[in-house]
């Protein structure tokens, strides 16, 4: 998976303290991205979650890098999320399951879609990153489902990710949730219609 940058063979992983501040740092502005806290005074970050603000540099320079962390640790929830549902569901229901809970987790946790936003329009390496660990995991959920026979065998991930996609960059419209949901359905009942 990568949705995390390759770590030096030399670097020296965290103290227990710095990795507790760096932690406190990203869970502070994960919730004030929730909340709509995204253009905070950068500096303001550190005060709210506890630390100063020479350790709110140390480990986030900038407000894109706090972002960035952010992303990666909700696209690393949601990555988990689906191999779970593979270990667990028939594959056809893994897959529904996650492209469901895909759209309840950007309702539910608005500073994902916030911040997936906000690092698009700074072309962010990191939206790269997260959708190629997006797509291996839906790649995985789509060929189990196909060698179990639920789903056709000729679309791909590719296809299914650009739904995806299409969801998360339609966040904020007024009728956002159902009409995600409605495109998970649309693209459930494709892959199926050759089922069997």
């Amino acid at each position: 998976m990568t949705d995390a940058k390759p770590v030096r063979a030399d670097a020296k992983p965290l103290r227990a303290d710095a990795r507790r501040n760096r932690e406190a740092l990203i869970a502070k502005a994960r919730e004030l991205f929730a909340d709509g806290c995204f253009d905070l005074r950068f500096d303001d970050f550190a005060k709210l979650a506890g630390v100063g603000t020479g350790t709110l540099y140390r480990h986030f320079p900038t407000r894109e890098a706090l972002a960035e962390a952010v992303y990666r640790e909700e696209l690393r929830a949601i990555c988990d999320r689906a191999r779970e549902l593979q270990a667990t569901l028939p594959a056809d229901e893994a897959l529904e399951t996650f492209l469901r809970g895909f759209v309840d987790h950007l309702h539910i946790h608005e500073g994902l879609a916030r911040t997936l936003s906000t690092l698009m329009a700074t072309q962010s390496g990191v939206v790269a990153e997260g959708a190629q660990a997006l797509g291996e995991v839906i790649d995985n959920l789509l060929g189990a489902a196909v060698r179990a026979g639920s789903i056709r065998d000729d679309v791909g991930a590719g296809a299914v990710m650009m739904a995806v996609q299409g969801i998360c960059a339609a966040y904020g419209h007024p009728a956002y949730r159902a009409d995600a949901e409605g495109v998970v359905t649309v693209v459930l009942a494709g892959l199926r219609c050759r089922a069997g």
